[in-house]
C-alpha cells in the first residue's frame, strides 16, 4: 500500500470534474420534484460500488459482454442527450412508473449520472496512471462530497430561487448536451 496525496489529490480532481456534481444540482432538483424524495445515502453508495467495481471488472465485463468501452460511452451519450433535452426544452422523456421514487436514486441518478459513462471510461485511463489504493481513495472521497451534495440540493434551491434554478437548468442542459456530443464524437470515431 503506497498512498500518495498528490496522485489522489489528481484523481479526485479529474473524476470530480468529469462527475460535475455541482453542475448536476439542477438535474437533481430536478428529478426531486419529479419524484419527491431522493435516497441521498443509496444515490451515493450505489455510484461509489459501481465505480470501484468499475475500476477492476469493468473492461472484463465489458469483453464478457462483446461491448467495448467506446461502445459503452457511445450508449452513455445518448443517455446523457436526452437528459440534456428535457432540462432546455422542459419536457418530460423519462417515463414516470409507480416505483420512480425507489428506483430514481438508482436510474438515473447514481446510474449514468454519476457513475457514467464519463467517470467509468475515465476510471479505465486512470487506472493505467496511477495506483489502485490511491483511486479508491479518490472515488470514496468524491462519494462523500456527492453525498453532501445531495443531501443540501433542497437547501441550495431555495438560496437560488425558482427563477435562479430554471437558469442555471437551462445553461447546464447546453453544457450536458455539449458534453454528450463530445463524448459521442470522442468515442464514434472508433467504432467504425
Amino acid at each position: 500500500m503506497h498512498f500518495n496525496f498528490k496522485e489522489i489529490f489528481t484523481v479526485f480532481m479529474v473524476l470530480f470534474a468529469v462527475i460535475d456534481i455541482i453542475g448536476n444540482i439542477p438535474i437533481i432538483i430536478d428529478l426531486r420534484k419529479k419524484v419527491g424524495h431522493i435516497q441521498s445515502e443509496k444515490a451515493s453508495i450505489i455510484a461509489g460500488v459501481i465505480m470501484i467495481v468499475f475500476l477492476f471488472l469493468g473492461e472484463r465485463i465489458l469483453n464478457l459482454i462483446g461491448i467495448d468501452v467506446n461502445s459503452f460511452a457511445v450508449a452513455g451519450a445518448f443517455i446523457l442527450f436526452f437528459i440534456a433535452l428535457e432540462m432546455i426544452l422542459g419536457i418530460t422523456l423519462y417515463k414516470e412508473d409507480e416505483n420512480t421514487a425507489l428506483t430514481a436514486s438508482i436510474f438515473p441518478l447514481a446510474f449514468p449520472l454519476i457513475a457514467g459513462p464519463g467517470s467509468l471510461t475515465t476510471l479505465l485511463s486512470l487506472r493505467a496512471e496511477f495506483r489502485v489504493e490511491n483511486i479508491i481513495i479518490a472515488v470514496i472521497v468524491n462519494v462523500i462530497f456527492i453525498y453532501i451534495v445531495l443531501k443540501t440540493s433542497a437547501k441550495i434551491e431555495h438560496l437560488i430561487g425558482k427563477n435562479g434554478i430554471n437558469i442555471i437548468r437551462k445553461i447546464f442542459g447546453v453544457i450536458l448536451l455539449a458534453i454528450a456530443v463530445k463524448l459521442f464524437a470522442a468515442n464514434i470515431k472508433a467504432l467504425f
